[in-house]
Order: C-alpha cells, then sequence, then structure tokens
C-alpha cells in the first residue's frame, strides 16, 4: 500500500483549515488564464490538489518506463530487421515505407508518453494507450505546477514535506537527451539549426515555444516550421525562413503525414536522401498505432521478449483486436457493453474513443454497427475496458462553485509515464468523473508531485 492517499487526505485536511483555501483556487485558476497552457484557444482546467506520490510509486513508474521500452524497441527492431515479422501490422505501403527510412543516430525510440491505469494500492494496472512523437503535455503540467505552487495550501504542505516537481525533468532532461542523441548522428555538424515541426494547427505552439527557447539558451539555434513549409532542393531542408535545417524534432504523428501525403514530400525526401535528422524516426509509429497491443500478443512477438517481458504484457496489456467479425463476435460485444472500448487504429485527442459504460445498449449497438467491418471507412478496435483507481480532488472549471469550501470529488486517474530515450522522466496526471478521461468529458490536469523521494 503506497502513501499516495495518506498524502492526497492531509492536503484536503490543509485545504478545509484553511477554510477551503478559496483564495488560493481563485489564484491558481487566474494563473492559468494568463498561462501558456491553453489547449487551442481554451484554458486548460486542473485539479486544486496535485497528485502526490511517494517514493515506491516513483520506483514502480521507473519500471514501468524502463520495461515498457525494452519491449517496444524489440518490436521496432524486429520490424525494421525482419521482413518475415512485418505481417504482424497491417499498415499502408506508404506507411511501411516511412518506418524503413534510414535514421543514422542511435536512439530508436527517443520520446514517448505510456498513458497507463494504475491502481496505487496494488501498483498494478493497465495501459491504455502509448503515445510516441506527437506526445505533449510537458507545458500543460509545468504551468499547473505553477498555478499551486504559490498557494497556501501548497506552502503548508511543503513545510511538512519534501516536495519536488517533474519540470526541469521533463524540460532540460528533454533538451539534454535531444543534444545527446543528435551527437550520435552520423552527418552532425557541429552547430546545427534545430526544428521543431508539426501540421501548426494540431499542435502546441506554445509549448513548442518553450522548448525552443530553452535550445536556445543551450547555444542552438532552434525554430518551428510546418511541415507543408518545408523544402528540400536536393542537399539541404530548408525552412519557410529560407534557413536550412540540420535537425528536426517531430512532433507530427505520422497520420498526418499520410494525410498530407504531397504536402510532406520534402520532409520524407531530405529524410530518404540523408540530408536531415529526424529524431525520431517514423519508425516511432510501431508504438503509437494502437494495433501494437494486439502485435504484443503474438507468438512472433513473444519470441523476442524474455519471461518477464511477456508477464509484464499479460498483466499491463489489455486485449485488444480488430472489430471486425472475422476477428470477435460482435454480437457479444453488443451484449457486454460494459466490458469494452472501441477507438480507431490510429489518432490522437480521445477522437472516436467510446466506452460501453457511457451507452445504453441500443446507442452501443448502434455504435458497434457504425465502426465494425471498416464501416466507417477505417479500422477500428475493441478493448477491455479497465476499472479506473480513484483519487479525491477538487477540480477548477472556472465555475463559481469552484470556489467555495467544497468536499472533495472522487476522479478515475490515468497517468502519462514520459520516457526519454528510455529513460523514465516524469508523469503527465490526468483525472476525470467519466469512463473517458479526456479534456471533452470533463477531464482536468493536476500537478505530479514526488513527496519525501
Amino acid at each position: 500500500m503506497t502513501l499516495n492517499s495518506t498524502y492526497t487526505n492531509e492536503y484536503l485536511s490543509i485545504v478545509s483549515q484553511l477554510d477551503g483555501d478559496v483564495e488560493g483556487k481563485r489564484k491558481a485558476r487566474t494563473y492559468m488564464g494568463n498561462s501558456t497552457a491553453i489547449y487551442h484557444g481554451v484554458i486548460v482546467d486542473s485539479a486544486f490538489v496535485p497528485r502526490l506520490f511517494d517514493a515506491e510509486t516513483k520506483a514502480r513508474f521507473t519500471y514501468i518506463a524502463e520495461t515498457t521500452y525494452s519491449i517496444l524497441c524489440k518490436v521496432m527492431q524486429e520490424y525494421i530487421d525482419n521482413p518475415d515479422y512485418r505481417h504482424v501490422y497491417d499498415f499502408d505501403e506508404r506507411l511501411v515505407d516511412l518506418v524503413l527510412l534510414p535514421r543514422n543516430y542511435d536512439a530508436l525510440l527517443p520520446f514517448a508518453r505510456v498513458d497507463v491505469f494504475l491502481n496505487e494500492d496494488t501498483l498494478e494496472g493497465q495501459f491504455c494507450e502509448f503515445n510516441g512523437d506527437g506526445s505533449s503535455g510537458m507545458n500543460e503540467n509545468r504551468e499547473i505546477t505553477r498555478s499551486v505552487e504559490g498557494t497556501a495550501s501548497y506552502q503548508e504542505f511543503g513545510r511538512r514535506h519534501k516536495l519536488e516537481t517533474c519540470t526541469e525533468s521533463l524540460f532540460g532532461g528533454w533538451v539534454r537527451e535531444f543534444l545527446n542523441i543528435y551527437s550520435t548522428y552520423a552527418y552532425k555538424v557541429e552547430h546545427p539549426h534545430i526544428a521543431i515541426v508539426d501540421f501548426l494547427e494540431n499542435a502546441i505552439v506554445d509549448e513548442f515555444g518553450i522548448f525552443c527557447g530553452m535550445f536556445e539558451e543551450a547555444g542552438y539555434h532552434c525554430t518551428i516550421s510546418d511541415v507543408r513549409d518545408l523544402t528540400f532542393d536536393g542537399e539541404h531542408l530548408i525552412d519557410q525562413n529560407g534557413e536550412v535545417i540540420d535537425a528536426i524534432w517531430r512532433r507530427s504523428v505520422t497520420n498526418d503525414i499520410i494525410e498530407h501525403w504531397e504536402e510532406s514530400q520534402p520532409l520524407i525526401q531530405a529524410v530518404r536522401a540523408e540530408k536531415v535528422a529526424l529524431i525520431g524516426s517514423f519508425a516511432g509509429h510501431l508504438v503509437h498505432d494502437k494495433q501494437i497491443f494486439s502485435v504484443l500478443f503474438k507468438p512472433e512477438t513473444q519470441a523476442i521478449l524474455t519471461d518477464e517481458e511477456n508477464a509484464f504484457v499479460r498483466d499491463f496489456v489489455p486485449y485488444t483486436t480488430f472489430l471486425d467479425s472475422e476477428c470477435i463476435n460482435l454480437d457479444d460485444v453488443k451484449a457486454e457493453r460494459t466490458k469494452w472500448i472501441i477507438k480507431p487504429t490510429d489518432g490522437y485527442g480521445s477522437a472516436d474513443v467510446y466506452a460501453g459504460k457511457d451507452f445504453d445498449d441500443a446507442a452501443w449497438g448502434q455504435l458497434i454497427d457504425k465502426f465494425a467491418n471498416g464501416a466507417a471507412g477505417a479500422p477500428f478496435l475493441i478493448q477491455t475496458y479497465c476499472t479506473l483507481y480513484k483519487t479525491l480532488t477538487l477540480p477548477l472549471y472556472g465555475e463559481d462553485a469552484d470556489y467555495r469550501d467544497n468536499p472533495a470529488l472522487a476522479y478515475s486517474n490515468m497517468s502519462g509515464v514520459y520516457i526519454y530515450n528510455g529513460r523514465f522522466a516524469g508523469v503527465f496526471s490526468r483525472l476525470g468523473p467519466n469512463p473517458i478521461i479526456s479534456k471533452k468529458t470533463r477531464g482536468i490536469t493536476a500537478a505530479s508531485i514526488w513527496v519525501d523521494c
């Protein structure tokens, strides 16, 4: 049994002793409204109570990060090296081509965030999804941490305990890791121009700007570019300002590259010609694509994993298969809706993710008919639904009711475990009152704090 709930109860007691710390709640929400944590024009809703993790939980997150990284890298390397293995994924030929493009640096999976539903009493859990190069949330975590650090509640808790945030490890830690990875690039230059690249309408541009500033502080020229603004002259990849790019931190997810295939050709051609360091490579899609969960159970994959890694997969990876009548009995899926969640094979932002618990029998049956057997024009997956661990919290939605001495609410948890080139870097803590935790379902983000670690 961890101390996390004990710490949370102590924190809530402090808030209560401060008559709800109404001033602190207003201060925290005001800070968020003026912060850089604005998600597509909307203020990020937050928790007034941080997620408070003890040393045992931190050690468990570290184990999850390192074990998952080892497993994923084995899958990626096998896919790259062994043509006979590649059938375990059902990919568009263009995706296969992208995954196999040359990398020319050491790190196979530079940047990832694996989202896990962790039972903090038993430290058992199940994964929700794996995120590769499009992973975000670092700045959300940073700003929400800042929003509560100055409150009376946090200050009093800090007088009683040693507190540590994830901010430096997530920001400074990534800048150092990126530069270390680039130092292994076969065609490195002494003073590289680094570009953070995405389809900017989908990007968290404020977060990019903070990282740009940190690269600049480290002595490296860094800019932000839209994939569609890049040009390639056969020798150099050039940005919208006419500057040559030497190294890219790719934040664009691969399905966006496929969607904008022709407009992405300058980037693809430069990578194919080995004229730019793409950190991370398109092979990261093997991790991001939700087929990975079913791939991990295939005999071909089990054969390349250790006994401990296969046991980890059995313990942490939910049963996953295609929402297709050839793979699963659709009538059973309709009849047992509370057991299941459906989602697209590739996507982000919880788009088209549906939990059976959110629907009645009739509506769930209609959803299955809508998405099964490729009826929506793209393949969908079905996955066992995990019962979520709940934590007491005080949400801040910017509503008048927030600023009272309210009782704490029990919200479900999802922990995003950041992995920087195999190293555990921090946690992105999200909570929500509904079966699916997302901004669209009144999900909130909490500061992640290590207590007495």
